[in-house]
């Protein structure tokens, strides 16, 4: 079963004329969407990602658009990578003005299910690296005047997924932490918000496919659990982080955006 969402329409304002951004997981899903988005909108946009040549094929992409980005490769697990890759940018462009950072990891089961590994991951991809990353970040921002750090989290930070445990922990952990870094650094001007997406289809679902017995019954879950009864779009979420990165949110922070079709109602 297939659940489609109205055309979308991309905006033709440069919202995001002459700023400079940095994305991580931007390889694939959500990441590159955001990244492309962004890029579209007048930001130079460097796209990141584990696997660099996923992060070169969407730098390609945008090129052939006429748009302005480069790539690189990060492991953002490595902190002294992600140090390094953040100053270097700064040092290279004069600023950065928005961090999405969106890398993430998912491992479906309950207490007993989950292995310690597992959770030390979870807690190590969905927490640690978004401090890493912000706090690389920050000085930055705070020195120039201001930035968007957007971090995301998950419809699951918000609510409790049956059998989910490492996730769901891990997630309202990382909605914690922006909430607090948001606290702090608000008088600088520097915004922390977090992205918290519900049923999007991208390849991340398989935790939840594996969880829920197969992709029929997923299917089946989005379409009888969620209030609007369809997944997302990564272009849904792009226009979400268009928002969170841009003027348009200057008195946001601190806020878990929840964009789920309803499902944690």
């Amino acid at each position: 079963m297939n659940f489609v969402a109205k055309p979308h329409e991309a905006r033709s304002f440069p919202v995001l004329e002459g700023k400079v951004v940095l994305v991580t997981g931007a390889g694939s899903g959500i990441g590159k969407a955001g990244a492309m988005a962004m890029a579209r909108h007048g930001a130079l946009v460097v796209v990141t990602d584990l696997d660099a040549d996923k992060a070169a094929s969407v730098v390609a992409e945008l090129e052939t658009q006429g748009l302005k980005a480069t790539s690189a490769g990060l492991d953002v697990t490595n902190d002294e990578a992600v140090f390094a890759e953040i100053n270097r940018v700064v040092s290279k462009y004069g600023r950065l003005d928005v961090l999405h950072s969106h890398a993430g990891y998912q491992i479906e089961g309950n207490l007993e299910d989950v292995p310690v590994d597992g959770m030390d991951m979870s807690w190590r991809l969905n927490v640690r690296s978004h401090f890493v990353a912000a706090r690389s970040a920050v000085g930055h921002m705070r020195n120039q005047g201001g930035g968007s750090i957007i971090i995301t989290s998950s419809n699951s930070g918000v609510q409790y997924d049956r059998e989910m445990i490492a996730y769901a922990t891990t997630k309202h952990a990382v909605v914690a932490m922006t909430r607090q870094m948001a606290a702090d650094y608000a008088k600088h001007n520097v915004r922390f918000n977090a992205l918290c997406p519900g049923f999007i289809d991208t390849p991340f679902n398989a935790g939840f496919e594996k969880q829920m017995g197969g992709r029929e019954k997923l299917e089946g879950y989005v379409s009888q659990t969620i209030p609007m009864g369809r997944w997302g779009t990564t272009e849904e979420m792009a226009d979400a982080i268009l928002f969170l990165a841009s003027d348009m949110s200057t008195f946001m922070t601190g806020h878990a955006l929840v964009i789920d079709g309803g499902e944690c109602i």
